[in-house]
């Protein structure tokens, strides 16, 4: 006998037989389910959550991994679970392997779309020796507004359009902004959303009139060339006009190549954009408009701009619709930027009911934490450690990179992406590492290497092979080093301390959270597990947190196709209090503490 699987939210359904496991259905539907052990039970990556339908019983290994709790809400073990009935299954981020993660982060929030540009056709009377009006009088006349400016780009654009398609046309209507766009008759409008990270870049292509995506594309930021973090960048656009503008110049042409590549996948042309919402963090944002940038890199550190701005695409080099705008949501401090409103408007913290904390983990991690009416923000420098950056052997997350690291009987176990032989680690197998060698003793609390069979002396001081070269795709032995695990260590110090501070702040303690929302493609790819045994997040039980992908993006897109939204955004960033962690004398104290290794 069959039965249907149906996966959510990756939207996979299967047909499987009668007794099959589950991590065997997951794997016949095309979904990549964590399994380290290959289905020992022993690595408890493969948790899924049994929404419908009658499982088999809890098998020992699960109750070795999973309490009382997690029973009762239904999750289990992938690979301990008989299938016996017709299941609804959904799968937390954490447990895909990250090709599959990158998928769950386009999924879509439900947004009524009402964009700032609509579509008009117009159909024109065509000039006449007895009526010899102009083109722009014809246009006017059509609008429903016809008292409505023209821009003057599209006036260049119009006379050759209205005669090719015999006065007819789709104009793109701005309010405010009067026409900013013509296209042929049936041209749907297009928008385009981004998120300008320090790290990396993420943009999606989206039907303006329906809100949906039609292609997501990303790339890394070409700034890194110049700095890797914020400050290195301030300091480089403040030497002279000319490198802040060179800044600004190689990210504008990024996002052109971009446009280009979403609209060549979705078989459009980039004069079908006629709006674009970009997020980023403060120093992002400044450098992207070409505002100056030497007040944020010296104390108090104030913004040049905090409120929501609309300027002309073609003013910061964006090649989309002639007349089209770029919108930019309004900025919170110096280092708490639109980003940050982006993410706290696609996640609903801004309005909870109960004390969460958010955390937007990158380059620079934007942490805020909702209590009562209070919604309060800080920054932390948490550098690109976990984009795999500084590490010895670390990479970014591509075929051959380490994702998941589990220690089984003193052996190391790991998982790369695409099953392809390990050539390096990325972020989230290296907090996989650190978490397996702290809970086997090859680490103590201050991050040293103790005496143990797999570490040895190299050139910079202990390290610890975390494959040896005969299981490589290159050669060479992998490792972790003293280094990388300071890195790692300064990294979720920061951050924890921030935490602490803003809870502090608000009277509370890190008991007292009801909710750690986990934004941020980094973020999805973690192991909460590790991250809580290394001390990044507080140890709280796993339930209460919640991986929500790149929801900078997505409150970049629900920005992009609903004006109420952008007014939302203004009030969640008017509401926030900023605390800048630099003036609050335990900070120090508190980042030493949560340096070290519980």
């Amino acid at each position: 006998m069959n039965y249907q699987i149906d996966f959510e939210p990756v939207g996979r359904r299967v047909q499987v037989q009668q007794g099959s496991t589950l991590l065997q259905a997951a794997r016949d539907a095309g979904v990549g389910l964590a399994a380290i052990c290959g289905g020992a039970g022993t690595c408890g990556r493969c948790r899924v959550q049994v929404r419908s339908g009658q499982v088999s019983p809890p098998t020992s290994a699960e109750l070795d991994v999973l309490d009382a709790d997690d029973l009762a809400e239904g999750y289990r073990l992938a690979c301990q679970v008989a299938v016996y009935d017709n299941l609804k299954v959904h799968i937390p981020p954490a447990s895909l392997t990250t090709p599959q993660r990158l998928q769950v982060e386009g999924r879509e929030l439900p947004v009524s779309p009402a964009p700032p540009v609509s579509a008009h056709t117009v159909r024109l009377d065509p000039p006449s020796l007895t009526d010899v009006r102009s083109d722009e009088m014809r246009l006017r006349a059509a609008l429903p507004f016809p008292d409505v400016s023209v821009d003057v780009a599209v006036l260049r654009q119009m006379p050759p359009i209205m005669r090719r398609h015999d006065w007819v046309a789709t104009v793109g209507l701005r309010r405010p902004g009067g026409v900013v766009s013509i296209h042929p008759p049936g041209t749907a409008l297009l928008g385009l959303a981004v998120d300008l990270g320090t790290t990396k870049i993420a943009a999606y292509l989206v039907d303006l009139a329906s809100g949906q995506t039609l292609t997501v594309a990303g790339r890394m930021n070409p700034q890194i060339a110049y700095g890797e973090d914020v400050m290195a960048r301030i300091s480089y656009a403040m030497a002279s006009p000319a490198q802040a503008e060179e800044l600004q110049r190689v990210v504008s042409q990024t996002l052109n190549d971009l446009l280009r590549d979403l609209c060549a996948q979705a078989g459009r042309e980039p004069e079908d954009v006629v709006e674009a919402v970009v997020v980023g963090n403060t120093a992002m944002h400044h450098l992207f408009v070409g505002l100056p940038v030497r007040q944020l890199g010296l104390a108090p550190y104030v913004a040049a701009v905090s409120e929501a701005l609309d300027v002309k695409a073609r003013d910061v080099g964006l090649e989309i619709a002639a007349g089209g705008y770029v919108h930019l949501l309004p900025n919170i401090a110096g280092f708490v930027g639109a980003d940050h409103v982006a993410m706290l408007l696609a996640t609903g913290i801004y309005k909870a009911d109960h004390v969460v904390i958010g955390l937007d983990i990158g380059t620079n991690t934007e942490v805020a934490l909702r209590t009562g009416e209070r919604l309060l923000t800080c920054s932390t420098a948490s550098g690109p450690a976990f984009e795999g950056a500084h590490i010895r052997d670390g990479m970014r997350a591509a075929a051959g990179a380490i994702e998941r690291v589990w220690l089984s009987d003193d052996r190391l176990e790991y998982q790369t992406i695409e099953g392809a032989p390990p050539v390096g680690l990325c972020g989230s197998g290296i907090l996989d590492a650190i978490a397996a060698l702290r809970r086997a003793g090859i680490l103590d609390k201050r991050g040293m290497l103790t005496d143990h069979p797999r570490v040895r002396r190299g050139q910079n001081g202990p390290e610890c092979v975390i494959v040896e070269a005969a299981e490589t795709g290159h050669g060479r032995d992998l490792v972790l080093t003293r280094q990388d695990v300071g890195e790692i260590q300064l990294a979720k110090g920061a951050m924890r301390a921030g935490m602490k501070i803003l809870l502090r702040e608000a009277g509370l303690s890190e008991d007292d959270v009801d909710e750690v929302v986990i934004a941020g493609a980094f973020g999805t790819y973690i192991d909460v597990r590790s991250a809580v045994d290394i001390g990044m997040f507080p140890p709280l039980p796993e339930r209460r947190f919640r991986q929500v992908g790149n929801a900078a993006g997505i409150g970049a897109k629900m920005a992009l196709v609903s004006t109420e939204h952008r007014a939302l955004a203004v009030e969640v960033a008017h509401s926030a209090e900023y605390v800048e962690l630099t003036n609050i004398p335990a900070f120090q104290e508190e980042f030493a503490r949560a340096m070290l290794l519980p």
